[in-house]
C-alpha cells in the first residue's frame, strides 16, 4: 500500500497547488451573479443574450463541482487510508487502490482542464477536414478522420454537426465541415490544426501496396454574434446552387445551397448539408467570421515573426501527426514524441493521449 499512499499523497498536493491558481470562490460567486440575472422578470425577452448566459452559468456550476467533487474525493480517500490493510481484508485493498486510480484519471483530465485558458479555449469549433495527396487512399483517409473526430465528440458529451459535406466520386470525402460544440471543445482540439498522414497497404489496387495519403484539418473557434466582426454587404458575393448531397428528394431539386465569398481576402465558405437556404446561409456567414478573425490573428502573427525574423515554412507534407498500419502499427504526434499502438481504438476517438500531450507541451 505504500505506492499507493505515495501516489493518492501526490495527487492531493498537486490538486491543492492548482486551486491556488483556481480562485473558487470567484468561480462560486459568480454563479451566484449569474443565477440571479436568470431569475429576472424580463430574462428571456432576449433569447440569444438569455442563451448565453444560461451556457455560461451551466460551464461555471459544472467547473465548480468539478473542483468541489475531486477535493472531497481526495480528502476521503485519505481519511480512508489508515483503514486498509491488505493483509486482513486484500479483497477491500484491491477495491481501494481501483478508486485511488479512477481519481487519478480524474485528475488527469481536470488538470487538463487548467492548460485552458487562452483566448477562445472555451468556446465551440468549426472543424474542416479535407483530402490532400493520396487519391481514393486520401479521401477515405479523410471520412476516418471525420469519423474518429465524431466519435471523439461524443465520448466527450459534445454536439456535432455537418454544416458542409462533399464526397469523392467512389470513396471517402473530399471535404467536410463540422460544428462541434461543448464546454471547452475549441481548448482540447485546437491541437489538431495540420496535415496528418496516413501509411497503409491500400484497398484501393489490386496489389494492396503500401501507400502514403494525407489530409489536412483546419479548426477555428465558434465565434459568438455579439463579437462577430462587421462586414459591409458590398464585400460579400452571395451565390446559391443546388445541393450536390443525398439529402433527400427537397434538397437536390431546389437551390438551398448556399457559396459566400469574402470579395477583399478571397475567403470562400459553401455550406450545403440544410434543406433551407436561409439555414446554410447563416452557417456559411458563421464559418466566414471565424475564418477573418482566424486570418486577422495569422496576420498578427506574420508581422511579428517578421520582426522576430522567424522563417516558417507551411508546406503540405508537413504532417504533425503520422497513422501507421502498415508494416507495424503506431500512431505517432511529430510535435511532442507521443505514441500509442492501439491504432484502431484512436481510429475509434480515443486520442486524449495525444491531446493532453501537445496541450501540456504548448
Amino acid at each position: 500500500m505504500h505506492e499507493v499512499k505515495q501516489q493518492l499523497e501526490t495527487i492531493d498536493s498537486e490538486i491543492k497547488a492548482a486551486l491556488k491558481s483556481i480562485d473558487l470562490e470567484a468561480l462560486r460567486h459568480k454563479v451566484i451573479e449569474l443565477t440571479a440575472l436568470t431569475q429576472e422578470a424580463d430574462f428571456w425577452k432576449d433569447p440569444a443574450h438569455a442563451q448565453r448566459i444560461s451556457k455560461e452559468l451551466s460551464q461555471v456550476q459544472k467547473e465548480v463541482e468539478s473542483w468541489e467533487n475531486i477535493q472531497s474525493d481526495a480528502a476521503e480517500l485519505l481519511n480512508l487510508l489508515p483503514d486498509i490493510h491488505p493483509e486482513e481484508d486484500p479483497k477491500g485493498a484491491e477495491e481501494y487502490k481501483a478508486m485511488v486510480h479512477s481519481l487519478q484519471d480524474t485528475w488527469r483530465k481536470l488538470e487538463i482542464r487548467t492548460f485552458l485558458n487562452a483566448k477562445y479555449d472555451t468556446y465551440n469549433v468549426i472543424m474542416s477536414i479535407h483530402a490532400g495527396t493520396g487519391g481514393k487512399d486520401a479521401q477515405d483517409f479523410a471520412e476516418m478522420l471525420m469519423r474518429m473526430y465524431m466519435r471523439y465528440a461524443e465520448q466527450n458529451g459534445f454536439e456535432v454537426e455537418i454544416a458542409d459535406k462533399s464526397m469523392g466520386e467512389e470513396v471517402g470525402l473530399k471535404s467536410a465541415t463540422l460544428f462541434i460544440r461543448g464546454s471547452f471543445a475549441y481548448g482540447y482540439l485546437k491541437g489538431e490544426r495540420g496535415v496528418h498522414r496516413l501509411v497503409r497497404q491500400s484497398p484501393f489496387n489490386a496489389k494492396h501496396t503500401r501507400e502514403t495519403s494525407f489530409a489536412m484539418i483546419d479548426i477555428l473557434p465558434e465565434i459568438p454574434e455579439e463579437e462577430v466582426p462587421e462586414i459591409r454587404k458590398e464585400d460579400l458575393r452571395i451565390d446559391t446552387y443546388r445541393s450536390s448531397g443525398a439529402g433527400g428528394q427537397n434538397v437536390n431539386k431546389t437551390s438551398s445551397a448556399v457559396r459566400v465569398t469574402h470579395i477583399p481576402t478571397g475567403l470562400v465558405v459553401a455550406c450545403q448539408d440544410e434543406r433551407s437556404q436561409l439555414q446554410n446561409k447563416e452557417r456559411a456567414l458563421k464559418i466566414l467570421y471565424a475564418k477573418l478573425i482566424d486570418l486577422q490573428e495569422k496576420q498578427q502573427v506574420a508581422e511579428i515573426n517578421q520582426l522576430k525574423g522567424d522563417r516558417v515554412e507551411i508546406a503540405w507534407g508537413n504532417q504533425i501527426r503520422s497513422y501507421v498500419l502498415h508494416p507495424y502499427t503506431m500512431v505517432k504526434d511529430h510535435r511532442t514524441s507521443h505514441e500509442e499502438h492501439d491504432v484502431n481504438s484512436i481510429l475509434d476517438g480515443a486520442i486524449d493521449g495525444f491531446i493532453e500531450a501537445w496541450l501540456k507541451r504548448a
